[in-house]
């Protein structure tokens, strides 16, 4: 299983308001096989070695340094908190605190340090999702499936799940005709198939709690519509594996998931898409830097996509948004798109962080505007 730790509205908040004299951003490739994941403890050392050196670079003092490293080398002997990773992490390190996501998305190594943090790469976790769940249900069995980017598809043991609807109703057959002091025929069965998909989705909840991936549904009807009109997660994807899941193994349900993730991706893309050049014609969408960097200051921004790879060194002016670009990043810089989507986040914005060729003329940004700015 993988660990993560998608960030959450109000945590995304709180990294991109947060301003300190020192504030470094590390991410770092992992994986959840605890076998290998030696190699990612020593990049880690490498990478601090690199936050020091940009640190001292930039005036910092020793005193502000130190706890900064001390922090990230209690981390690197942590056995514990290694046993339990996903594909990268994410940490947000300043004198007096350290902030660790564990991502399910594969990031390139870097590391960024300055007055504020650098969150994009992050904001891929909540942009694309690769990283699902699959509910195989029917009347006989139920199996709660991983789905990954790139590993083998996992079965998930759920404390608490009903082992079928017979054993969840208590009885031996939910397809009997006769019920003590009930319904009997197919008006009481769907009774007990409902309460059956009840005690599916109370099992779920603390497995799912806090989770943003998306639940895809294998199963039929009346299955598949019973357990839709009683769920309680907020990702449930609206298409669903239309067959019984039974004797079909976890690696074929992921493979039938993926392109259900596939089209959420690119439903999401094309909504973009279209309303980019709807708002476009009225003057209020725009791929220049500078613009959008205006319109961010001044909460202008509904949806701003950005390229997760790009990073373009300069400052962006925290009264007028006006732009400095600078030859290379430093202490004194930062990612200036980065701080773009920072300020369109805290003006409660919806920020994508996607490839460049998923970006509106191939730019490095496009942002479509609540009015003209």
């Amino acid at each position: 299983m993988l660990y993560v730790d998608i960030p959450t509205e109000s945590e995304l908040q709180a990294l991109v308001s947060a301003r300190g004299e020192a504030s470094v951003s590390i991410y770092l490739p992992t994986t959840p096989e605890t076998q290998h994941i030696a190699a990612a403890r020593t990049e880690l050392g490498q990478l601090l070695k690199q936050a020091e050196t940009q640190l001292e670079a930039g005036g910092s003092a020793k005193r502000t340094i130190w706890p900064i490293s001390e922090q990230v080398h209690d981390l690197m002997d942590d056995d514990d908190f290694w046993a339990h990773q996903a594909n990268s992490l994410a940490l947000f390190v300043t004198p007096d605190s350290l902030r660790a996501f564990r991502l399910p998305n594969h990031l390139h190594a870097m590391v960024q340090v300055s007055d504020r943090f650098h969150i994009k790469p992050l904001l891929r976790a909540v942009s694309v999702q690769q990283h699902a769940f699959v509910l195989a249900l029917a009347e006989n069995e139920v199996r709660l499936i991983e789905v990954f980017a790139d590993l083998p598809a996992q079965e998930i043991k759920v404390q608490g799940m009903p082992k079928d609807a017979a054993s969840a109703a208590g009885t031996a057959t939910v397809n009997s005709r006769n019920y003590s002091n009930r319904k009997g025929g197919s008006e009481g069965q769907n009774v007990l198939l409902r309460a059956f998909c009840r005690k599916v989705d109370a099992a779920l909840r603390p497995v799912l709690s806090g989770r943003s991936e998306p639940l895809i549904i294998a199963a039929t009807d009346p299955l598949l519509s019973m357990y839709r009109s009683v769920n309680s997660y907020d990702a449930l994807a609206v298409d669903a594996i239309k067959t019984s899941p039974v004797r079909i193994t976890p690696s074929e349900l992921a493979e039938a998931a993926r392109p259900i993730l596939d089209d959420l991706h690119a439903q999401s893309i094309a909504e973009v898409h279209s309303l980019y050049s709807a708002r476009e014609n009225e003057g209020r969408a725009t791929t220049q830097v500078g613009r959008a960097a205006r319109a961010a200051t001044f909460g202008a921004v509904d949806t701003l996509m950005i390229d997760i790879d790009e990073v373009v060194a300069g400052t962006v002016d925290d009264t007028t948004g006006e732009v400095t670009f600078a030859d290379h990043e430093g202490a004194h810089s930062y990612g200036v798109v980065d701080e773009i989507a920072s300020r369109v986040l805290v003006s409660k914005g919806r920020v994508l962080a996607v490839r460049r060729e998923d970006i509106v003329q191939g730019a490095s940004l496009a942002a479509i505007l609540r009015y003209a700015v």
